[in-house]
C-alpha cells in the first residue's frame, strides 16, 4: 500500500457539497476539452431537442481512480502477448473452429450465417492472408478469502469492437490531472505522491497496431489507388469520440493516414471489389464518387451482432468486405475464435486423462500454457455431455444457480442472464437452444468503493472494477507468422455492485483508471 493518508478504508475520501461542486467542475470541463465524452443518451436529451446531433457530454466516469492489486495488474498486463498467439492460432485452426461451430450451427443463426460466409470465401478462394486483431482481455480480480493473494480470472475474450480504447487513455490523463492539484486540495489533502497511476498509451498502442498492419500491405500488395483505413462503424454511434481518438492518431504521424468512417449500412453504396485477380477493396468518396481509395484495412466496430445484418443486403456486404485484400480487423475466423463456446473449452478442466486443449495452438511452451490456465474460471457447457448435463442441473435450480451467469455467443453489453433470472430464461427457451449458452461462476472480487459520475448525477458506494488489457497482432492466415504481437494499454471500468452488466456505451458501467495498491 503506498503510505500517505488515504488508505483503502477511507478512499475515496467522504467529499464536502463544495468539494464535490469544485471536482465536479473539474472533470466535465476537462472532459469535454480533451475529448473524453460521448454523444447524450435520449433519456438525457430527446432527439427533438438536438436534431442535428451537436451535443456531447462526459462519459461516465469515476472521480477518483480505483484501487487495484498491483500484482493482479501486473498479471494481466504480461499475459497479454501470449493471449494474442492464442487466439490468433485459434483463428487459423479451421478444423477446431469448424467443430464447435457445428455444435451450435441450428441454433444460433447468426453464428451459422457468418461460418456461410466464411464457407463461400474458403470456395472461391481467400485472396488476403494477413489478418489483424486488436483484441481486449477482461478481467476481475479473485480472492477466495481476505487473507489469500489476488489474482485475475478472465471474464471474456474480445476479438472484435474492442471499444473504449480511446476514452481510457484519456480517463488516466484525467485522473492524473486531478492529482496534481485537486485531489491535494481536499480536506483529506489526498497527495499525488501517494497515488500510484500507471501510464496508459491503449490510444497510442491501438493506432500503431493499426499502423504496422497498414504499412505491410503497401509493402506486400503492390496498391493500384492511395491507401486508406474504413471504420467500418453503427449510424448513429454515441461512442463516437472513442472511435475518433484512434482516427487522429493515425493522423498525427510523419505520414498521416486517411481513414474513413463508413456506416455499416452504406458498405454496397460506397465500396466495390475491383476487377483483378487480387480483389482489391475500393473505396468511392461520398462528395466525390470518381475519387477511389484502396482500402488497406477495415476495421470494424460494427458487425459484431445480428442488429447490424436487418437484411441480406447486409450479408451481401459482409461478404463483400470478407473476400476483398482488405485486411480485416477482425476476419470472421478471428470474430469467431471470440465466441463464449470457445472460452468455455479452451477453460475446460482437464486431468491425465483429457490434456489441456491449449497444447494445441501453444506448442513447446509449458510455461506459457501454465499461466494462460492461471486466469481460466469454472465455465461449463450447456449441451448432452455428461459435463453439460451437470452444469444443466446447477442452471435450473433455484438455489445453485445464484453463483453464475449464462452467457450467449454474444459480443457488446446487455446479452447476459444472472443468478435466478437463470432458470425462468431457460425455460422459455427450448432446450435443443440450451447448448448455444455457456454457464460461467461468477467471480467475487474484494469490495472497493467510489464515486461515479454520470449524466451530471453523482452515484457513490460500492463499486465493481473490470480491468480489459488490449493487445495488437498481426499475423499470416496461411503460413502463421506472427508479424506483431504487442500488449496494447488498459481499460478500467467500473460498475456499482448493484448492478449485473458492465457495458459503459449500454449504460451500465463507467470509465476509470487504477489506483496500483
Amino acid at each position: 500500500m503506498p503510505s500517505g493518508k488515504a488508505s483503502n478504508d477511507d478512499y475515496p475520501p467522504k467529499l464536502t457539497a463544495s468539494e464535490s461542486e469544485q471536482l465536479l467542475s473539474t472533470v466535465k470541463d476537462w472532459s469535454i476539452a480533451n475529448g473524453l465524452a460521448v454523444r447524450p443518451p435520449v433519456s438525457l436529451v430527446k432527439a427533438t431537442a438536438d436534431p442535428h446531433g451537436i451535443l456531447a457530454t462526459t462519459a461516465p466516469v469515476t472521480l477518483f481512480p480505483s484501487p487495484f492489486p498491483r500484482v493482479c495488474f501486473e498479471q494481466a498486463k504480461s499475459i497479454q502477448k501470449s493471449y494474442n498467439k492464442l487466439y490468433a492460432a485459434i483463428a487459423q485452426d479451421q478444423e477446431f473452429l469448424g467443430n464447435i461451430i457445428q455444435e451450435i450451427l441450428e441454433v444460433d443463426e447468426f453464428i451459422a450465417q457468418l461460418w456461410q460466409v466464411h464457407l463461400k470465401v474458403k470456395d472461391e478462394g481467400y485472396v488476403q492472408n494477413l489478418s489483424l486483431g486488436l483484441f481486449r482481455s477482461d478481467y476481475m480480480v479473485h480472492q477466495n478469502t481476505s487473507d489469500a493473494a489476488p489474482t485475475i480470472k478472465q471474464v471474456e475474450f474480445n476479438t472484435i469492437a474492442s471499444s473504449f480504447g480511446g476514452l481510457s487513455s484519456q480517463t488516466s490523463r484525467l485522473h492524473k490531472h486531478l492529482s496534481v492539484l485537486d485531489y491535494s486540495l481536499l480536506e483529506s489533502s489526498l497527495q499525488a505522491k501517494d497515488l500510484d497511476l500507471p501510464e496508459n498509451e491503449s490510444t497510442k498502442s491501438l493506432a500503431a497496431g493499426l499502423g504496422v498492419a497498414f504499412d505491410t500491405y503497401r509493402s506486400t500488395s503492390e496498391p493500384i489507388h492511395e491507401c486508406c483505413i474504413i471504420f467500418l462503424v453503427q449510424d448513429p454511434e454515441r461512442n463516437i469520440f472513442d472511435q475518433r481518438h484512434l482516427e487522429y492518431a493515425l493522423q498525427q504521424n510523419n505520414s498521416p493516414i486517411p481513414v474513413f468512417r463508413l456506416p455499416f449500412g452504406e458498405i454496397l453504396s460506397r465500396t466495390s471489389i475491383a476487377e483483378t485477380p487480387k480483389r482489391q477493396l475500393l473505396y468511392h468518396l461520398p462528395s466525390n464518387p470518381l475519387e477511389v481509395f484502396e482500402v488497406a484495412i477495415v476495421y470494424f466496430r460494427a458487425g459484431y451482432g445480428p442488429t447490424d445484418y436487418p437484411d441480406d443486403s447486409a450479408w451481401k456486404a459482409r461478404l463483400q468486405i470478407e473476400r476483398s485484400n482488405a485486411i480485416k480487423c477482425p476476419t470472421i475466423l478471428t470474430q469467431l475464435a471470440g465466441a463464449k463456446k470457445v472460452q468455455q473449452v479452451l477453460a475446460t478442466p482437464t486431468s491425465p486423462e483429457t490434456p489441456s486443449i491449449l497444447k494445441r495452438f501453444i506448442k513447446d511452451s509449458p510455461k506459457e500454457i501454465e499461466e494462460l490456465e492461471k486466469t481460466f474460471t469454472n465455465i461449463y457447457p450447456l449441451d448432452d455431455s455428461p459435463s453439460g448435463l451437470s452444469a444443466r442441473k446447477l442452471a435450473t435450480d433455484h438455489s445453485d444457480c445464484k453463483g453464475y451467469v449464462l452467457k450467449p455467443q454474444r459480443e457488446g453489453g446487455g446479452n447476459n442472464t444472472y443468478r435466478t433470472a437463470i432458470p425462468p430464461f431457460l425455460k422459455s427457451l427450448p432446450e435443443t437452444h440450451w447448448k448455444s449458452y455457456i454457464l460461467m461462476e461468477i467471480i467475487t472480487p474484494p469490495p472497493v468503493h467510489n464515486i461515479i459520475l454520470r449524466n451530471g448525477v453523482l452515484e457513490q458506494g460500492g463499486v465493481i472494477c473490470e480491468l480489459g488489457v488490449y493487445g495488437t497482432c498481426l499475423w499470416d492466415q496461411g503460413t502463421g507468422e506472427v508479424f506483431h504481437n504487442e500488449e496494447a494499454g488498459y481499460l478500467l471500468r467500473t460498475k456499482g455492485d448493484k448492478s449485473e452488466e458492465g457495458g459503459v456505451a449500454a449504460g451500465f458501467g463507467s470509465m476509470d483508471s487504477c489506483r496500483l495498491v
